[in-house]
């Protein structure tokens, strides 16, 4: 039997992502699907996750062969150095006391922790999208929806240099309107629009 290195490590990561995700939201109350609690959505995606894992890990082992890439020495210094910067500035940011509010100090503390390790060819996709997702939550708040999503994806883009300025572009309007339509018009989460600075 050949085993797909690529798809059964995902596969494994995905796993332990949910189950620590599904421990973790084991705190908070999830209501029921006419009125959702807080922990409701995240229990939805948690269990997708889970599928979604199983399944990856169960076609790993019929999909052929597929070694992982060794990794580099560079892959090893930037993801030491990172996560120590980000130890470093997590701290940092706690002590600041307009960073000290809600989960900024975390998402700063993981923006240069993924920025440092985006530095290796190995670590650069996987960074970029990190450091999207993150900047999207820090910038949620106080920046509103527009500039959240718009950072989200253009930073998010930069994994892939193949993009163009225009289908960037493009999918930044769309997941706007899409959001807005979703998450404001339909849902009616009370979430700033545009910028509260």
């Amino acid at each position: 039997m050949r085993v797909n290195a690529k798809d059964l490590a995902s596969g494994v990561v995905l796993l332990v992502l949910a189950l620590v995700g599904l421990w973790l939201n084991g705190e908070h109350t999830l209501g029921s699907a006419r009125r959702m609690g807080p922990g409701y959505m995240p229990m939805l995606v948690f269990w997708l996750e889970l599928l979604l894992g199983v399944i990856v890990v169960a076609l790993a082992f019929r999909a052929g062969e597929d070694p992982l890439e060794k990794w580099t020495k560079l892959d090893f210094v930037t993801l030491a150095i990172g996560i120590g910067a980000g130890l470093v500035a997590y701290p940092l940011a706690a002590s600041v006391p307009a960073l000290s509010v809600n989960w900024y100090p975390m998402g700063i503390a993981l923006t240069i922790c993924m920025g440092v390790m985006a530095v290796s060819p190995g670590w650069r996709q996987i960074a970029f999208v990190l450091i999207g997702m993150t900047v999207f939550g820090i910038l949620l708040e106080q920046g509103g929806l527009v500039l959240a999503v718009a950072a989200m994806v253009v930073i998010a883009a930069l994994a892939d240099p193949t993009h163009r300025p225009l289908g960037v572009a493009g999918c930044v309007v769309f997941l706007i309107a899409l959001c807005w339509w979703m998450f404001i018009y339909e849902l009616d989460i009370r979430v700033n629009v545009w910028p509260a600075f």
